[in-house]
């Protein structure tokens, strides 16, 4: 036991009120009891107290992604050592202050790891966009996407880049028709190349800071075939691994064909690049798409089936089941196919976690220790976010373990319950499919609540059927789909891996029937506006207030998780958006949702902002000379966006905006209209305006969101919004700035 531990878990005064322990009360009794003695509540759960220690240090890694400067290196590490001296000295004098210090402290080690992270990974990142240029790069990874090839290269040498800028890894989309690289492989190949793109808007996806962490500094497309220069060196580990993946990947998609050949590589290799888009949105609508991505489910299903199938096997040899310990033998062999799987799967960052997580239950069960717990999913957060900080704002990582902790608490909570009633009298057998039947229906429930916030921050949208889906495909994936791929690379090398692959791909056809099916029903789709980033931590602080403590003031962050989640519609989206590179405006209709301006520029901007923000069906951009007329964006303020040869005006909120799109339109909408956005530079002083926004702001600052509001105009851009961090592209502004 440690030190942490020990002082959890010290005896409690004789002024503590020990047995007051409430069950099943009122919440007004509740609510009462814990405003009359709050203290007595906190040490009835003292045990848990240690369970906030990873809490603590998201905390603080969460704190320093919201920061909107980079701090320097030292401050982590300072504050860490100072409340670890803070710690050691109220040890015993000031023994009620160590748990807040130790809160403090962990808080501080996740700053302080954040930080050195940063630093670990910091390469050259390209600054502009270059090319056509002759790039010569060693192959690290190659997936199929729509038609074409995704290559991941180490560039060796990119031409007019001096070594030292070049980045430790670029990406570039190589069209088929000529030798596939694999690798390994030395190729060489033209290609343009550009800077990890930003934002498409304030506050949406942070591609520039994943490209950080992954070490990616450049990313482009390939204008001719590449040449392979020469192999990989025999006896490579890294290019073994990759090419049995290959491999794998091959074979599956040639016994199982369609669409369905492309999940089951997803399934085995991570190769999802090539699932049809129609098939990815019918996923994602019906609630399906983590069963894309290789994460806890999948290593779940790998590891136990694995650990029962190989159990089965040794208890029916006496011999072994009555000299040997068989249980601990194959939680070995069990963490031991769980590792292979994870190389198979090409090691990502979320099957990585799901791994770790995986590898400590089984690590449990060896040294014998409670398998599923709480402290065991702490251990594994806490490794986790030491090792790889930047997981925390990803979406896999919150999503994973909200629905994890959800599960435990849940599982603690009714475990007890469920044991007497399936041992007590008759009928203990007919029970076991009940039970079953009961586990999958309530495991769905608690992970698609415990997960749907976090979907509707990161995506804008929850399946409303997921509920329904999920229950209808569990299990097929787990009795079939996940059994055959099991048995189909056990029987690969032998050539006798067509029969389970087949089973495995008829599961899969009907997982898709389930998908497509659910994904066409009517409101399958509940598309949420941007939730602000204080609500998706009050949902996080609520859920892990709800699942963490045992006393019944738990409930009080089931309330704080519904006010978080709540938070989505508190607000009114922006008035007017403009792109980075002045091609594409959008202003808001009378409905709520953005009438984009006419055109196929930046395709992917439009998808982005019809998601975050809808997109108005009733009224369209006018041609010019024409108008939208009027509609009431709110009671009292008549709208209208009317366009000429030169531009817009959009009156809504009582403010005019001029979007200029012709110098010519400058002189007279500077002294007619208060607000200016323009798609071209603005070379005079608009003094009678509330706000300009030009070419020369979005070439500097990226993408502008614009809130009209009477008097006063708010304007975010992606500049202010991403800060003055390293992974940031707008490194001009912040010099000019400073």
């Amino acid at each position: 036991m440690n030190a942490i531990e020990a002082f959890a878990l010290r005896p409690e005064g004789a002024g503590e009120d020990t047995g007051h322990r409430l069950k099943g009360r009122a919440i007004a009794r509740t609510w009462r009891d814990f405003l009359h003695s709050p203290r007595n509540n906190l040490s009835a759960d003292r045990d848990r107290w240690i369970l906030w220690l990873p809490v603590c240090l998201g905390a603080g890694i969460g704190l320093y992604f919201l920061l909107p400067v980079e701090p320097p290196l030292w401050v982590g590490l300072l504050t860490a050592g100072v409340l670890l001296a803070l710690v050691a000295a109220a040890w015993r004098r000031v023994p009620g202050a160590v748990v807040l210090l130790l809160g403090l402290l962990a808080a501080a080690l996740g700053l302080a790891a954040a930080q050195v992270r940063t630093e670990m990974v910091a390469a050259p990142v390209l600054a502009q966009d270059l090319g056509p240029v002759t790039v010569v790069g060693v192959v690290e990874g190659v997936e199929d996407k729509a038609g074409a090839l995704r290559v991941t290269l180490a560039p060796v040498s990119v031409e007019r880049l001096s070594p030292a800028r070049l980045p430790h890894s670029l990406r570039v989309t190589v069209r088929t028709g000529g030798a596939r690289p694999e690798a390994g492989q030395t190729v060489r190949l033209d290609a343009v190349l550009m800077p990890p793109p930003a934002p498409s808007a304030p506050g949406a996806f942070n591609f520039p800071r994943m490209a950080w962490f992954d070490r990616l500094g450049a990313v482009g497309y390939a204008v001719s075939t590449p040449d392979i220069l020469s192999q990989p060196p025999r006896g490579a580990v890294a290019d073994a691994v990759e090419h049995m993946r290959s491999a794998v990947t091959a074979r599956v998609r040639e016994v199982i064909p369609g669409a369905e050949g492309q999940i089951a590589a997803a399934l085995l290799t991570g190769a999802r690049a090539g699932i049809p888009e129609p098939t990815l949105e019918a996923f994602r609508d019906s609630g399906l798409a983590h069963l894309l991505s290789i994460s806890g489910l999948h290593m779940t299903l790998v590891a136990g089936l694995i650990f029962v199938g190989v159990r089965g096997v040794l208890a029916a040899v006496p011999a072994i089941a009555l000299r040997h310990d068989v249980k601990k033998w194959t939680a070995a062999i069990a963490l031991l196919a769980a590792a292979f799987y994870l190389l198979l799967s090409g090691a990502a960052i979320p099957s990585q976690r799901a791994f770790v997580m995986a590898a400590i239950v089984l690590l449990a069960v060896i040294v014998d220790r409670t398998a599923i717990s709480l402290r065991t999913l702490g251990w594994a957060a806490l490794f986790v976010l030491l090792t790889q900080p930047e997981s925390l704002v990803g979406p896999s990582f919150q999503m994973s373990f909200a629905a994890v902790t959800a599960l435990v608490a849940g599982y603690e909570l009714v475990a007890p319950k469920l044991s007497a009633w399936r041992g007590r009298g008759r009928g203990r057998w007919t029970r076991a499919p009940a039970l079953y039947m009961l586990g999958i229906t309530a495991s769905t429930v608690i992970a698609s609540l415990a997960t749907a916030p976090f979907a509707a921050y990161h995506f804008n949208a929850v399946p409303l059927y997921s509920l329904f889906a999920n229950l209808a495909v569990m299990p097929l994936v787990s009795l079939i789909v996940m059994p055959m791929a099991i048995a189909g690379l056990l029987l690969m090398p032998l050539g006798l891996d067509w029969l389970p692959f087949t089973l495995m791909g008829w599961g899969l056809d009907g997982v898709t029937i389930v998908a497509e099916t659910v994904a066409s029903w009517p409101g399958s789709v509940l598309y949420v506006p941007p939730m602000p980033i204080g609500g998706l931590a009050a949902v996080a602080l609520g859920g892990l207030w709800l699942c963490l403590w045992r006393r019944p003031w738990r409930l009080l962050g089931l309330a704080v998780a519904v006010v978080g989640a709540s938070s989505a519609w508190w607000s009114a989206g922006p008035d007017i958006l403009i792109n980075d590179e002045a091609t594409l405006i959008a202003v808001r209709g009378p409905t709520g949702g953005l009438i984009l301006s006419p055109g196929r520029s930046d395709g992917f901007a439009r998808d982005l902002w019809r998601e975050r923000h809808g997109a108005e069906e009733a009224v369209s951009w006018p041609h010019a000379g024409g108008s939208t007329g009027a509609w009431p964006l709110t009671l009292d303020s008549p709208a209208r966006l009317a366009c000429d040869s030169v531009g817009c005006v959009y009156e809504a909120r009582g403010l005019k905006t001029a979007l200029v799109q012709h110098p010519a339109a400058v002189p007279e909408d500077c002294y007619a209209a208060d607000v200016i956005v323009a798609t071209v530079p603005v070379r005079r002083p608009c003094d009678h305006t509330l706000a300009v926004v030009d070419y020369w702001d979005l070439w500097k600052k990226g993408a502008h969101a614009v809130w009209l509001d009477g008097t006063a105009v708010r304007v975010d851009t992606v500049a202010e919004t991403m800060g003055n961090r390293p992974w940031s592209p707008f490194t001009r502004y912040w010099e000019e700035r400073s």
